[in-house]
């Protein structure tokens, strides 16, 4: 179901183009993707100089612990995972209402609007009801900034 999830999220980030539409796959000429990179969760911003270099905007996808309710004992289960996806942009300046950069400053804060629609319904083979329940903004930046969507979803897993 995780990896599922993972790639169901993965492919529909890379098919946002950078102003915002969704990108036709079949479409001969692509436009410029808006997300650059997606990967798991690693505390991706913490170690900037320690890991190998990756572009920006990016999504991290983050798994939560996962509780799963026993529905046929040792055969099928069923959770309400939560994942967060930290986007992760460069800060482009100061957002003060003097600064001569405040709309590509707060142009970060379009970018979780844009992730929603573009996810808003996603559903797999053992996943259904994706949907936002969370958004933190990160207050604490330098070169990045990090925001935080929470989602949650309804998991089946049967073996």
């Amino acid at each position: 179901m995780r990896k599922e999830l993972y790639k169901a999220i993965a492919d529909k980030l890379f098919l946002i183009a950078a102003d915002g539409s969704m990108i036709d796959p079949e479409a001969e000429e692509q436009p410029e993707r808006l997300i650059k990179y997606v990967d798991l969760w690693n505390h991706n911003v913490e170690f900037l100089d320690q890991e190998q270099p990756w572009e920006r905007p990016a999504v991290f996808v983050e798994f939560t612990p996962i509780l799963w309710d026993v529905i046929k004992p040792g055969r099928e289960y069923r959770a309400k995972p939560v994942l967060n996806l930290h986007i992760v942009t460069d800060w482009k300046g100061d957002a003060s209402s003097v600064s001569e950069l405040q709309e590509e400053a707060l142009e970060v804060l379009d970018f979780s609007e844009i992730i929603h629609k573009a996810l808003q319904g996603l559903e797999g083979e053992h996943f259904s009801r994706f949907d936002l329940a969370e958004t933190h903004t990160n207050h604490n930046h330098d070169e990045i900034v990090e925001s935080i969507e929470i989602y949650k979803c309804t998991a089946v897993r049967k073996l």
